[in-house]
């Protein structure tokens, strides 16, 4: 499985779970990288959540550990060119996951992610984790 990655917040959330599969597919990565969305994701969830304190302590653990990948010129061109295809497609994504798709295409990784929609970005190369 080796290559470079980019993680989806749902991949993110089982690693953070410590699932098995997560855990053995990034052992044998040669890249792995965090869109700053997928963190922001995180600290929503968090927030939201009734342990704030420990989960929030658990996503800076986690972004001392990680490559997180941040959101440049290149990325928001690549935002703007897949919410156009999407639109002229009639095949809408959630917002974030165009950035996140984007960060991806920006960086030339592949998108590892547990949702289906991201099929619907063209040139996005995705596997099912």
């Amino acid at each position: 499985m080796a290559g470079s990655y980019v993680l989806d917040t749902n991949v993110v959330i089982s690693l953070l779970g410590n699932d098995p599969v997560v855990r053995a597919r990034l052992e044998t990565s040669e890249r792995v990288g965090i869109p700053a969305i997928v963190i922001g994701e995180l600290y929503y969830g968090a927030c939201r959540s009734g342990q704030v304190q420990a989960n929030c302590e658990k996503i800076k653990q986690l972004t001392r550990e990680s490559s997180v990948l941040v959101c440049d010129a290149g990325t928001a061109l690549h935002y703007g060119e897949i919410k156009e295809k999407l639109r002229t497609k009639g095949r809408p994504i959630p917002e974030n996951d165009i950035w996140i798709a984007a960060t991806a295409l920006r960086y030339g990784w592949t998108l590892a992610t547990q949702d289906s929609h991201f099929q619907e970005v063209e040139a996005l190369t995705t596997v099912m984790w």
